[in-house]
């Protein structure tokens, strides 16, 4: 039996190969050849929320709770405390869950020498030194050194470009591209981590975006800090005046300190995150970090890869260039002829397809080469009229060297190359020299919603940035094809002046990272789409990492976002829920701010002037933890979005803030001197009213702080409106009841929530005015 090409190459192979003994002996010592998976217990998830500076901060307070002997209240922080790292995990776990796992690993299979016999065997089990047989259509399963053979491989899994490369004899082969034409032998090099795939998805694990959610939290507790450090000395030097004992004094500096630490934020965000996780999973978009929704509202410059995001990665014929006597179906048949119509590479689908369409056959081959990766040709012979003839379809370089050129030839080539697309020349022989006769574009289009994606995104005030290896020709033709821009520039350009471009050409898996980190440098949010392994790393480091839907499960596990469906459009709708989740956190730091400075300032204050505070101990432990409650559900509230990239401005917040605080402040300040001089109630009656008027003004000011219109035309999400009643009531019950505080009458809890109302409706008109003053003055984003 007449052996196959693949057969005669292998047994022409002199080696041995390994021994099986040698390769599990390297097995035991480094591992498989694969990339293995990370995964975390829920249990670690919980004690990592609850290490960290904020964390720290009220375990530091829970002792000085026990040191006081206050076991009551250590016990109430110790389980605030804990509630926020479970709940934080339980939605991180969900949004996990909903994803699903994307760290699957390729079942490859290589066809490997071992002792001295050629074999199949998972590829999982090569090692270095094993001699490996590639072929066209084979996944290369490790990197490679070629010691015989000639191949064109597809690096787009590490590049993201799909030309196709030649590798010949001395080349290396690396782990995960694509042999698309030939055969070759060679000798592992790399495997596993330490292989050109592994090395990448390394990389990308080790690559991290900014915590801006810490930085954010840093700077709310120094804001609140200011205000403690003030009040708290305050408070020490009327304590000293009035002979207060320390004793006494030292629980509530505690209970304030607790009081400012914005220990519900987190749980906060991950409510926010993970009810928006959910509604992209219902629209096809999975999220698998959910700080990439949150940044997304504040996303201001997103990175598109051009192959595999942009464009299909699928060439298509577009211009036909006859340079003969020759009809453009003339050249379409010849260049058909000399096409491999079962072959799976992008020559021969663009090629068979263009003639399908045009209902065009190939002539009748009496011999027939398919593509060649070392002469970058195929050729195929025919009869016409009785004579031989023979049609090459090739490179045209390549065809040029050895055939006769037509006039207009390089007039056309460049005309054709300008645009970026690929071009193949077709070429007749019919004496000894063969003749150009034509030329043939290929041209990667872009996905056709293309257009119309990037339209939308621009329209959330993004600015867009195209990355890509290709030419800045090609890389120029596309973003203005799509509406991106046509200032290309190159890598040196994104490293001294990126925003003066519109994209960058030339670009390798290391540079997109680098301008990733360059954007970030300048304080921009940046996003990042891609597609392949080499687009990884960025994914990984950018704010708002996309895999867009044929990307590799690196790029997917990189990602805090993949898209699922074939369409750019979904990333208006990761703008959309990071804008909605922003609109509940802006609500949950003003009332934040206003509410503990409210507390901390009526504490000190009333110190000062009667010589007790005007709320329990107790009742202050209460405060906090009916508050937070409501805080935590915020991520529920309803919300929308807006047409501008959002900017965590804490200054601009604490005015707003502000201007609730002081308010709250002179009318309890007001209200806490009329029940001590003028109705001369005592220390526990005026505790209980306070303690109402705390709660009570809180849950309104949340409903204010909702929108900047008026808070009755825009209604809260039924979990907010739930808790805020239960608040509500629940304060009522204790004052009626006297449970945890002194009872009082319902007419003294009828005239407190008559006051809040009136100071309600007054100070939402004040919050519009403070609005509508900012935004003429351009001070505020709307």
């Amino acid at each position: 039996m007449k052996q196959s090409k693949s057969n005669q190459s292998e047994a022409a192979y002199t080696g041995s190969g390994l021994s099986d003994r040698a390769a599990q002996q390297y097995q035991i010592q480094h591992g498989y050849n694969e990339i293995p998976t990370t995964s975390e217990q829920p249990l670690v998830g919980v004690l990592k929320r609850m290490w960290g500076p904020t964390p720290w901060l009220l375990e530091a307070a829970m002792i000085f709770e026990l040191l006081l002997g206050k076991g009551t209240q250590a016990f109430f922080v110790f389980a605030l405390l804990l509630f926020s790292a479970v709940d934080g995990e339980i939605q991180e776990q969900r949004a996990k869950k909903a994803v699903g796992t994307l760290q699957r690993q390729l079942n490859v299979t290589a066809r490997l020498l071992r002792n001295g016999q050629w074999q199949f065997q998972a590829a999982r089990v090569l090692v270095p030194g094993d001699i490996v047989h590639v072929r066209a259509g084979d996944i290369v399963p490790a990197d490679l050194v070629i010691s015989s053979g000639a191949v064109e491989v597809d690096e787009a899994v590490l590049t993201g470009e799909s030309k196709t490369i030649l590798k010949e004899n001395g080349g290396t082969l690396y782990s995960a591209a694509t042999v698309v034409h030939g055969e070759a032998i060679g000798r592992v090099t790399q495997t596993g981590v330490n292989s050109a795939y592994g090395k990448t998805a390394k990389l990308s694990r080790t690559e991290t975006a900014p915590g801006r959610l810490q930085q954010l939290l840093f700077n709310i507790v120094r804001y609140l800090a200011y205000v403690d450090v003030v009040l708290a000395i305050m408070l020490v030097i009327a304590a000293v005046f009035r002979g207060t004992a320390w004793q006494d004094l030292l629980p509530f500096l505690v209970i304030l300190f607790i009081a400012t630490i914005p220990i519900s934020m987190p749980s906060s965000f991950t409510v926010a995150n993970s009810l928006e996780a959910k509604h992209l999973t219902q629209e096809k978009v999975l999220v698998t970090g959910l700080t990439g929704i949150q940044e997304a509202a504040n996303m201001a410059v997103l990175l598109i890869d051009k192959t595999g995001t942009i464009t299909d990665n699928q060439p298509a014929v577009g211009q036909i260039k006859a340079l003969q006597h020759f009809s453009k179906q003339q050249i379409l048949r010849f260049a058909l002829t000399a096409t491999d119509e079962t072959a799976a590479d992008s020559v021969s689908v663009a090629v068979t397809n263009a003639a399908m369409t045009e209902k065009i056959t190939p002539l009748q081959r009496t011999d027939f080469t398919a593509f060649d990766p070392t002469t970058k040709t195929a050729k195929a012979s025919y009869l016409e009229n009785g004579q031989p003839q023979q049609v090459i379809l090739g490179s045209p370089d390549v065809v040029a060297a050895t055939a006769t050129v037509p006039a207009n030839f390089q007039q056309e080539l460049t005309s054709l190359a300008r645009h970026g697309a690929r071009v193949l020349a077709v070429a007749l022989q019919t004496t000894e020299l063969p003749e150009i006769v034509g030329l043939i574009e290929l041209v990667d289009q872009p996905r056709s919603d293309a257009v119309a994606a990037i339209k939308a995104i621009q329209s959330r005030g993004v600015r867009i940035m195209l990355l890509t290896g290709d030419t800045a020709v090609t890389a120029q033709a596309v973003a203005t094809q799509v509406g991106i821009g046509s200032r290309i520039g190159t890598l040196t350009d994104a490293q001294t002046d990126p925003l003066a471009f519109d994209g960058f050409a030339n670009v390798y898996p290391q540079d997109k990272l680098a301008i990733v980190k360059k954007l970030q440098a300048l304080g921009l949010v940046v996003g990042m789409t891609g597609d392949g392994i080499n687009d990884a790393p960025a994914l990984q480091r950018a704010d708002v990492g996309i895999a867009v839907a044929n990307a590799t499960d690196i790029a997917k596990s990189a990602a805090k976002v993949v898209l699922t469906r074939a369409t750019l459009a979904d990333i208006v709708k990761v703008i959309d829920s990071g804008h909605r989740v922003y609109r509940r956190m802006m609500t949950w730091t003003i009332t934040k701010l206003s509410r503990t400075a409210q507390l901390a300032a009526l504490l000190t204050l009333g110190f000062i002037f009667a010589g007790f505070f005007p709320v329990s101990l107790n009742l202050i432990v209460f405060i906090v933890i009916m508050n937070d409650c409501v805080t935590l559900t915020l991520g529920t509230d309803r919300a929308w979005p807006t047409r501008v990239p959002e900017r965590w401005n804490l200054g601009r917040l604490a005015k707003i803030a502000g201007i609730f605080a002081v308010a709250w402040v002179v009318i309890g300040l007001a209200m806490f001197w009329y029940y001590l001089a003028v109705a001369q109630l005592n220390a526990g009656e005026i505790s209980t009213l306070m303690f109402v008027y705390l709660i009570y003004s809180a849950m309104t000011t949340i409903i204010m702080t909702r929108t900047r219109d008026h808070f009755w035309e825009y209604a809260p999400s039924k979990s907010v409106g739930w808790v805020v009643l239960l608040d509500i009531v629940l304060a009522t019950i204790m004052a009626l009841t006297g449970f945890v505080t002194t009872q009082v009458s319902w007419p003294w809890l009828l005239a407190v929530l008559v006051i809040v109302v009136l100071a309600t409706l007054i100070l939402d008109r004040i919050k519009m005015w403070y609005y509508q003053k900012t935004e003429i003055l351009g001070t505020e984003q709307k």
